[in-house]
């Protein structure tokens, strides 16, 4: 079994279509507040046409990459995706999102606890006024 299958209990799947930007200002946090014991960090990319892929070639060789042959939209690269991970949990993550410290291990408890459960969220703060959800 190779480290991009189920040796970690999480995949945290984010979808990028030309999204240079956001990666650079998100993915680092992801990276940061993300368990590497406990998840793999895998970036879905929709056929861009920008230098997303080169920028995390360069910057985060530790993320992993799909590389979809076209761009399948929001739903569609999801589900394209998703048919290259084989983890236990799957989150799907935005582009532009910043996850609090310790954000990822309460959901895997409460799923790892509630085995009836299909899903879980977090609370969702915006990121530029954290006093909204």
């Amino acid at each position: 079994m190779s480290i991009h299958d189920s040796e970690k209990q999480v995949a945290i799947v984010i979808l990028n279509w030309n999204g240079r930007a956001l990666l650079e200002e998100f993915l680092p946090v992801v990276v940061k507040r993300t368990s590497p014991q406990l998840a793999e960090v895998i970036v879905a990319d929709n056929a861009s046409t920008d230098d997303s892929i080169a920028y995390l070639k360069e910057n985060h060789p530790n993320v992993r990459i799909i590389r979809l042959d076209k761009n399948y939209g929001f739903a569609g690269g999801y589900n394209k995706a998703l048919t290259e991970v084989n983890h236990q949990y799957v989150v799907l993550l935005n582009s532009d999102v910043a996850p609090a410290a310790n954000w990822l291990e309460p959901l895997v408890a409460f799923m790892n606890n509630n085995p009836h459960a299909a899903a879980c969220v977090p609370k969702i703060k915006d990121y530029r006024r954290p006093q909204y959800f």
